[in-house]
């Protein structure tokens, strides 16, 4: 076993200790306003997000119904870490329980993953709306879009399932301490005394297989899309088209570029200080969530109406 005089066997500790952000512990309240400003901006605009597609019906289709999806999880991705985190930075309420560390750990793989199938199911909603238009109502039907989001949140879940499994099962003697402000799996294993390789390729085929995969798919969507678009007559006519893409490509760049950087820069940038990687980490939880209902609100002329429509009433 891996016991001596100076530490303590946690075969299963029954708490982590999250630190936060070491280094960065006199700008707390500072850090603290900015995440939950942008955590309420996050709330507000996808709840607003879903109110308006549920009452609106001219927005009851395929691309409002993944939006939906992505409204839902977004909501669950920021209010699996933010609430802890502000707690750590207001109350000094650092303590985590193992199950519930775990549970966490899921959450932010399982609903990260499934934001990123439904920005592959909304490429082929934009492809089948640009490149066979007439057909799109009878290939996206209800019974097809809820089988779409039934095998992204599949997809997701036994993708995100192994990292608790292998997390429970290393023995942690070093310390409970995680350096970071929710349950990381690469902070959570790093951890243990035991030979972590597994862990570390799982993690690295799962991200590798799911934004590898994700992304191809939606590479191939835009490049059929953009084909389409470049043969349409008019200039005018190729721009309003490509106008219906472009929220979805904000949204796509919002989401996969702090991603990528935060993950990378965890496994290979050894002389990136580690708060940054902490700062990164909640930027990818925090950025996307609230970006993604402003990016649709402004450029959806329908959400945008709606929205118009519902403070002009409130307003008279």
């Amino acid at each position: 076993l891996c016991q001596n005089s100076n530490t303590t066997d946690f075969t299963n500790p029954s708490t982590f200790i999250l630190l936060g952000i070491p280094g960065l512990e006199a700008a707390y309240v500072w850090i603290s306003i900015a995440f939950c400003t942008m955590y309420i901006i996050a709330i507000l605009g996808n709840f607003i997000i879903l109110f308006i597609v549920r009452t609106e019906p001219s927005l009851h289709g395929p691309m409002y119904y993944f939006l939906c999806m992505l409204a839902v999880s977004d909501l669950v991705l920021t209010t699996s870490t933010l609430p802890k985190l502000l707690s750590i930075f207001w109350f000094n309420s650092r303590e985590i329980e193992f199950s519930a560390c775990l549970t966490q750990l899921f959450f932010v793989h399982c609903f990260s993953g499934i934001e990123s199938g439904i920005f592959v199911a909304m490429a082929l909603d934009r492809y089948v709306a640009i490149c066979d238009p007439l057909r799109h109502s009878s290939t996206l039907t209800n019974l097809v879009v809820a089988k779409i989001g039934l095998a992204v949140v599949l997809r997701s879940v036994i993708l995100a399932l192994p990292y608790p499994f292998l997390v429970r099962q290393w023995p942690y003697c070093r310390t409970n301490i995680i350096p970071h402000t929710h349950c990381e799996h690469m902070g959570v294993v790093k951890l243990s005394c035991a030979d972590i390789r597994i862990s570390n390729y799982y993690g690295l085929f799962a991200l590798s297989f799911r934004v590898g995969l994700d992304l191809f798919f939606i590479t191939v969507s835009y490049i059929q899309i953009l084909r389409a678009i470049f043969s349409l007559p008019t200039k005018d006519a190729q721009l309003k088209t490509f106008g219906t893409c472009s929220s979805h490509l904000c949204a796509i760049l919002a989401f996969y570029i702090p991603g990528l950087f935060s993950s990378l820069s965890y496994r290979f940038g050894h002389n990136v200080p580690l708060h940054f990687h902490i700062l990164l980490a909640n930027m990818y939880l925090l950025v996307p969530p609230m970006l993604n209902p402003i990016i649709y609100g402004v450029r959806t002329k329908q959400i945008r109406d709606r929205l118009l429509q519902l403070f002009n009433h409130k307003g008279t």
